[in-house]
């Protein structure tokens, strides 16, 4: 499943209100910011400060080189 575009267009981290990239439902929403992930249970965005995963350098880095290397863009700018 995946997360309509019209809500990914919309959704921005509750922390610091920036964008977020979309990982696919296995993969989350990430705030490289924050070093972040807000996980997405049965299709829906789990946007909760509290229930957001941190995210170590390394995980961090390898987020970022898929982010990069399969062309993901932010869910605004």
């Amino acid at each position: 499943m995946s997360l309509d575009p019209r809500l990914l267009a919309v959704l921005a981290c509750p922390q610091d209100k920036g964008p977020l990239y979309y990982l696919g439902d296995d993969g989350g929403l990430y705030n490289p910011r924050l070093h972040r992930r807000y996980v997405v249970r049965d299709g829906i965005p789990v946007m909760l400060v509290d229930e957001a995963e941190m995210v170590t350098d390394d995980e961090h880095e390898s987020i970022m080189a898929t982010v990069a290397a399969d062309g993901l863009q932010p869910t605004f700018e």
